[in-house]
């Protein structure tokens, strides 16, 4: 089959490429500390990250704490909040104004200091954003009032002031926080792999680091141990829990041979594993690097959430202004022009935009990450809302890429389906053929207990024969059977896809075993999801004819193409998108690399270690083709909340912004700096609310598929 040959010569080419490295062991140790010096780097520059924004929060909390308790004499000291609330207090009303001077005073340098520094920084990188609009609101507010205690015409607003600090550093704290939440995730993978390893060494265990481990040493992992590398079973039996990352719930059997992840648990048998990968190639530090990429990488939606806030900014500046000079220019006192100005630039401040893309960036890459979606290039992600095709690979993507038991029956009264299986296995176990393998791995399935046998041959080229529990067994080919002009009944063939193999008991054609690359449960599910959401389902395979159109008919898919090389792939890919399909493309990332890299979204099918596809966009853990439908379900739920928290942060200054500009003050109706500073904080809180419902969302769409 041309698709397998494809594969086989891609891994002949990598099994070449690897050995010249040999040739090369300083190149190849220079590369290797070049890598883990990278590596190391790039975890401390995170870990920093990571330690002053935690830093940041703490001092705003404080700030926010301080000043909050130094506004309580401020609003008791001011007559207008007197006025508001009905009581009058007072120490001196000659020292009253000098004390909220020294208060708000305080709460400005104090309080509002980091604004007053994020203002000098978005100047100097020429992006004034929502720092300068809060600066800019409280700097007005504390100049005008403070010209009013010392001999200026007007009412101080000291109390406003202070309460738009506090308010605004409530906010910030309050982002900051769910921010640094958001991408906990990362944390928690960090988390799940060992410090240490039990090194075998001599015939001893030695606990060591997991940085001094090597390539082939064994390493021994105790029951309820985590496995700490990435490598095979070389002695032990054990169920392996790795839901924390493929998603699987159900522990996994490994045995002898295995391949295991680092980081998952080991359940109640102890395992001798040979080192594969460490460090920086090991699996969950992949993962990791391609969530921690994710988060970092601005998609084009963020970019187009940083042009509006940067033109926000802009215009509540402009209208700010604006609206000093037009109730100046009929006759209003600058205190209450001045007041209107500092209203409309904090309602215009896009604080809650500039939180709206970040946090369901962060989200929904952490919870995609949870359950097996790695997704390495966000803007894809976030474009498989506009899926109008998704095209599959056959081999190891619909189907499970091995070959294997699909069907098994019975042509006698005395036996059923496992008698046959179970003969049949009792011949198989003494052969190395492909077949065997595939019979054999469904006897492990069944768990069958197979007999002895006794005198086995191979009958050259037809099958092979035995002594099974005192009956000459023989496990053959249709050839064979052709050869002695058996009747074969009606339903031994169900398509021409499968290979039927034909039990016999002394000359008597007993049971037949139908064996194919079989297709996967989850791809019937997965393409019903598909098209019920009007995606067309398409299957390009190396495969041939008959064994293609046999999986499309299987599978109910819209199209076929048979014999296709990897160029060929690719060309289909482009005739696709130049009808006018947004074209995914699913695959295993090998013979598929350039599909993938050509289709709108490349998604790489794979699980362990075989996540290598540097091809794709996405990448699921998971084998399973129903995490496609997840995928496309859960982009399409993100961009959603996107588009949502867009609405929501720019759509209230709407209304806002000609409010605080006093358009309705004839009507009475006016917004304070304080007013604005709430509405504005609101916003914030309402947006980081909104986009945690990813999560809820992402569990109802698990339930609904």
């Amino acid at each position: 089959m041309e698709e397998d040959k494809s594969k086989s010569d891609q891994k002949h080419s990598h099994s070449k490429s690897d050995s010249q490295q040999h040739g090369d062991v300083d190149n190849k140790k220079k590369d290797s500390d070049k890598s883990k010096h990278k590596h190391e780097q790039k975890d401390h520059q995170h870990h920093d990250h990571t330690e002053h924004h935690q830093m940041m929060i703490k001092d705003f909390r404080l700030r926010f704490w301080i000043s909050l308790i130094i506004t309580i004499p401020i609003l008791l000291l001011s007559p207008m909040v007197q006025e508001l609330l009905g009581f009058e207090f007072t120490l001196s009303e000659s020292i009253d104004k000098y004390i909220l001077f020294g208060l708000s005073t305080i709460v400005f340098f104090y309080g509002g200091w980091p604004f007053l520094k994020g203002l000098v920084d978005e100047l100097k990188d020429k992006q004034p954003g929502m720092m300068t609009l809060i600066a800019v609101a409280i700097t007005v507010a504390w100049g005008y009032s403070t010209a009013t205690t010392f001999g200026l015409e007007g009412s101080s607003f000291f109390w406003e002031l202070a309460t738009l600090v506090d308010i605004m550093l409530l906010g910030h704290w309050i982002e900051m926080k769910s921010v640094l939440g958001a991408s906990q995730s990362l944390q928690e993978l960090v988390k799940l792999m060992p410090s240490e390893a039990h090194l075998l060494k001599n015939g001893d265990t030695v606990d060591v680091k997991l940085d001094e481990l090597k390539e082939d040493d064994q390493v021994v992992v105790r029951p309820g141990e985590k496995i700490p590398v990435d490598g095979v079973i070389t002695d032990g039996e054990s169920n392996v829990n790795e839901s924390m990352v493929t998603g699987e719930a159900k522990p996994v059997k490994k045995t002898k041979d295995s391949k295991v992840i680092g980081g998952t648990i080991n359940g109640n048998g102890s395992l001798t594993i040979k080192v594969e990968q460490v460090g920086e190639n090991a699996y969950l530090n992949k993962v990791i690097n391609m969530v921690r990429d994710a988060q970092s990488v601005k998609s084009k939606t963020q970019n187009l959430a940083d042009k509006i806030a940067f033109w926000l900014t802009i215009v509540a500046l402009s209208v700010g202004f604006a609206t000093l000079a037009a109730w100046l220019f009929v006759g209003k006192e600058f205190s209450f022009a001045m007041e209107r100005m500092a209203s409309v630039m904090v309602i215009t401040c896009p604080h809650a935009l500039g939180l709206a893309v970040p946090l369901v960036v962060a989200i929904s890459t952490s919870v995609s990450a949870q359950r097996g979606l790695l997704i390495r290039n966000r803007t894809a992600f976030e474009n498989s809302r506009k899926i109008t095709m998704m095209v599959f690979d056959k081999t190891g993507t619909l189907t499970k890429g091995n070959f294997g038991v699909t069907r098994m029956g019975s042509f006698v009264d005395n036996l059923d389906d496992n008698d046959i299986l179970r003969y049949a296995g009792a011949l198989e176990s003494k052969s190395e053929h492909p077949l065997a393998m595939g019979i054999m791995a469904k006897v492990e399935e069944a768990e069958i207990e197979l007999p002895q046998v006794e005198n086995f041959n191979a009958i050259t080229g037809k099958g092979i024969e035995g002594d099974v529990e005192g009956e000459h067994v023989k496990v053959v080919s249709p050839g064979y059977i052709k050869d002695k002009n058996l009747d074969i009944p009606d339903n031994a063939y169900k398509s021409e896809a499968e290979t039927v193999v034909f039990v016999l008991i002394g000359e008597k054609l007993v049971g037949f075993i139908a064996m194919s690359d079989e297709i996967r449960k989850a791809s019937y599910n997965a393409i019903k999801t598909l098209k019920e959401n009007n995606i067309k389902c398409v299957m390009m395979t190396g495969d041939n004819e008959t064994v293609a159109k046999s999986v499309s008919d299987e599978l109910g898919l819209d199209d076929y193409y048979a014999g296709l090389l990897p160029d060929q792939k690719l060309e289909k890919i482009k005739e696709f998108q130049e009808k006018g399909e947004f074209v995914a493309m699913t695959g295993d990332g090998i013979n598929d690399a350039p599909a993938l890299a050509t289709a709108d979204v490349g998604i790489a099918i794979g699980s362990g270690t075989d996540v290598a596809a540097e091809t794709a966009d996405i990448i699921l853990v998971n084998s399973n083709p129903e995490d496609i439908a997840t995928l496309i379900l859960f982009g399409k739920a993100t961009y959603r909340k996107m588009i949502q928290n867009f609405i929501w942060a720019t759509g209230y200054n709407v209304v806002a912004i000609p409010l605080a500009a006093g358009v309705l003050y004839s009507a009475g109706i006016l917004i304070s700096p304080a007013m604005g500073a709430v509405l504005m904080s609101l916003s914030t809180v309402i947006v980081a609310l909104n986009a945690q419902l990813l999560k809820r969302k992402m569990r109802k769409v698990e339930e609904e598929h």
